[in-house]
This record gives structure tokens, C-alpha cells and sequence, in this order.
């Protein structure tokens, strides 16, 4: 086998390392939590389900590569819940970190690429990383909605919190920034969002 394809079998097998990156957010049905790979793959289908509530044209398989791809750091950095202040501070530091490791196994220029790519999802400037962060931010609010907000009430989650963490859906898409709102005043309504 030639050294190419020995590294990119290596970080295929390296990615799979996500299969045990759990999340704070639990499975439609009050099941288990989910875990990285759960969360992107969820993320790509649903962005190309959506993809006409997309705010500007987007390319959908960039899109949807954006979501595969973006939390594959968090298998050396850690999840990093949404809602904690004190993990988000060290959050950028961490998975840069890991983002010279995990890519680095790969040949140059595939490194590069995927760099580019985790880079343009975290900087969230294209239509399609913005899009991208639309998924990130409706797919956890989507299961917390099925399990009865759960999530927020085991963390005292507030309504401010969900909106802040929403605010980065509505570049990507108005129409499910909507959604997400009538969402939230739901739970606020229900008690499970302390308003």
C-alpha cells in the first residue's frame, strides 16, 4: 500500500474516534445522548431536506461537507455544551489544537483542503457556512423540542440563552429562524425555559 493511501486510511479510521463523543443533547424520544458522528450526519441530511430555506444560493454538497466535518476536532478537544461560559472560553484553543493533529494525518493538501473547510464553517462568512451553523443550531433545538426541552431543564437553561445561541441561525435561514422562535416560546410557555 503507497503512503498515501495509508494516511487517508488512517484518519478515516481516526474519524471514527467521534462514535464516542458524546453530547449533552439526547436522541428524539428521551433516548440516549448523541454523539458526534450522530450529530453531523443528522446535521447534512437535514441541510439538504432544507436547503430552499436557505437566506442566499448556497452549494449544497459544500453544505453538507460543512456539517460532516466540523466537530471531527472535538475527538481530541472534547464537546463543548453550548451553554457552558467556562468551556467556551478555552473552546477555539483546544480544538485548534486538535484540528494541526487530526488533519495532519492526512496527505498535504487534503489537510489543507479540510482546514480551509473547518476554518470557513468557524469563521461562518459563506452562504454555505452559514447555512452549515443554521443546522448546528436547529438540529439540538429539534431533539431538546422532543424530549420536552429536558435538556435545558436538567441544565436551568434560559430563553435568553437558546435566543443567543439562535442568533446564529437567522444569516443562514429567516424562515427557520422562525421556526426555532415559535419553538422557544413554547417552551417558555411550558416552563421547560425560564424566560
Amino acid at each position: 500500500m503507497d503512503e498515501r493511501l495509508k494516511k487517508q486510511l488512517a484518519f478515516a479510521l481516526e474519524i471514527d474516534k467521534a462514535k464516542n463523543i458524546f453530547r449533552q443533547t439526547h436522541l428524539s424520544g428521551n433516548g440516549r445522548n448523541e454523539n458526534d458522528a450522530e450529530h453531523s450526519w443528522h446535521m447534512a441530511i437535514m441541510a439538504y431536506l432544507l436547503k430552499e430555506y436557505a437566506n442566499e444560493t448556497i452549494d449544497i454538497a459544500r453544505v453538507m461537507l460543512l456539517c460532516l466535518i466540523h466537530d471531527i476536532v472535538e475527538i481530541d478537544a472534547g464537546d463543548t455544551y453550548a451553554y457552558d461560559a467556562d468551556g467556551l472560553k478555552t473552546q477555539k484553543q483546544r480544538e485548534d489544537k486538535a484540528k494541526e493533529r487530526i488533519f495532519s494525518l492526512l496527505p498535504a493538501e487534503q489537510k489543507a483542503e479540510l482546514i480551509a473547510l473547518f476554518d470557513e464553517f468557524e469563521a461562518a462568512e459563506t452562504a454555505e457556512a452559514k447555512f452549515a451553523h443554521a443546522m448546528d443550531n436547529l438540529q439540538p433545538l429539534l431533539l431538546n423540542h422532543s424530549n420536552h426541552g429536558g435538556d435545558w431543564k436538567e441544565h436551568n437553561v434560559t430563553a435568553a440563552q437558546v435566543y443567543q445561541r439562535q442568533s446564529g441561525t437567522k444569516p443562514g435561514s429567516e424562515k427557520l429562524f422562525a421556526v426555532a422562535d415559535g419553538i422557544i416560546q413554547e417552551h417558555i410557555k411550558a416552563g421547560n425555559l425560564k424566560a
